[in-house]
């Protein structure tokens, strides 16, 4: 009997961290300075000014919504410190918003111990989707979706040729592996692969090997320094090729960083494109970011944006009675009929939290802006 009292005690515990009567708490580790710092940053922005909108309005059954975020410089180890700190002394009622997949892997194995729910992690990776974990609600697609979103795209405009340039960690290596698994599909042929370090800029070794390979794109697996380092290393050693990011890269940032250097360069997207107000999501975000910022629309901003605003959305439906596992059927129940995504639709399902599949393609134009 006194076993069976304290189980309830501590799961009814559980169940009541991170709610008060006035307050639900949020936990997020993320990229905020650094060299990739710009990632966690614009995430960040885009979901604050969702959260501060609904604060505004007298949050969620009554209780405003507080993202507590921890820095983590896109290092594993530090994620798994503010992990720690978020889980068993913040004592967040759920994780949102983690940015990147080696630092995401790190942590994971403390949220299931704990059985803390995380939404939408910036992250594509296959082991964040397969197998299946209750505890993970994706909002962006698979880097599988954006491999063959990318390479249909290169087979149509009659590449043969591709490299790859990947960071040395789980974001590029398992990216890698799902090129090699796919280009031969594409009637493609990988000449080659050279990594890097994550959050280097010294890309002298990898663009004279990869120049010595000859490809004709160079797809590159990395966030916007190491990417940065690389086109520019490379066009001014005279290649005049074509160079393929993934969403991570953090498209403003690359292009900020190349200047006018970037032009022609391409970048999948996971959201659609934030100046394109006819979208209702759009439109909606740049009303409550550009209030709230300015109006510095970004892709990673409105994918923070959509983000919270699909979270939120669960709150709402979870009831004044929350817990961490009502949170969970309630997001279950969001599919295109009974939630309106703006025109970003979301299906979660008891057996499916991948909520998009979405993937669309952009590239930097001579003025650094993005053309889609």
């Amino acid at each position: 009997m006194l076993w069976a009292l304290l189980a309830f005690a501590d799961a009814d515990a559980g169940a009541r961290d991170g709610v008060g009567d006035t307050q639900i708490l949020l936990g997020q580790s993320a990229a905020l300075s650094g060299p990739s710092g710009e990632l966690g940053k614009l995430f960040l922005e885009g979901a604050r000014s969702y959260f501060d909108k609904i604060n505004a309005q007298g949050g969620v059954h009554g209780r405003k919504i507080r993202l507590l975020s921890l820095d983590d410089q896109y290092e594993p180890d530090k994620t798994v410190v503010n992990t720690l700190q978020l889980i068993h002394q913040e004592k967040v009622f759920a994780l949102f918003g983690y940015v990147g997949t080696a630092t995401v892997a790190a942590a994971m194995p403390l949220i299931e111990g704990a059985g803390v729910p995380l939404f939408a992690p910036m992250s594509g990776a296959r082991f964040l989707r397969e197998p299946f974990n209750a505890l993970v609600f994706n909002v962006r697609a698979s880097y599988a979706r954006e491999t063959d979103y990318l390479l249909r795209q290169l087979q149509g405009n009659g590449h043969r040729n591709i490299a790859v340039f990947y960071q040395n960690d789980e974001f590029g290596k398992s990216t890698l592996e799902l090129l090699r698994g796919r280009v031969d599909r594409y009637g493609l042929k990988l000449v080659g692969a050279v990594a890097v370090e994550r959050n280097s800029e010294d890309a002298r070794t990898a663009a004279k090997a990869l120049l010595a390979m000859g490809p004709e794109v160079v797809i590159l697996v990395a966030s916007y320094p190491s990417a940065a380092a690389l086109i520019t290393r490379m066009r001014r050693a005279g290649y005049y090729g074509g160079f393929s990011n993934y969403s991570f890269v953090g498209s403003q940032s690359l292009s900020a960083r190349l200047k006018h250097g970037g032009a022609g360069i391409v970048v999948t997207q996971v959201v659609p494109f934030p100046w394109k107000p006819h979208l209702p999501i759009v439109y909606e975000y740049q009303k409550a970011f550009g209030q709230a910022e300015g109006g510095q629309y970004s892709f990673v901003g409105l994918e923070g944006f959509i983000a919270a605003r699909a979270l939120v959305e669960g709150l709402r439906r979870a009831g004044r009675q929350l817990t961490r596992e009502g949170l969970q059927r309630a997001l279950e129940t969001i599919n295109p009929a009974n939630y309106d995504g703006g025109g970003f639709p979301l299906r979660f399902s008891p057996g499916n939290h991948n909520g998009s599949d979405f993937v669309d393609l952009t590239a930097i134009g001579q003025d650094g802006r993005f053309i889609n």
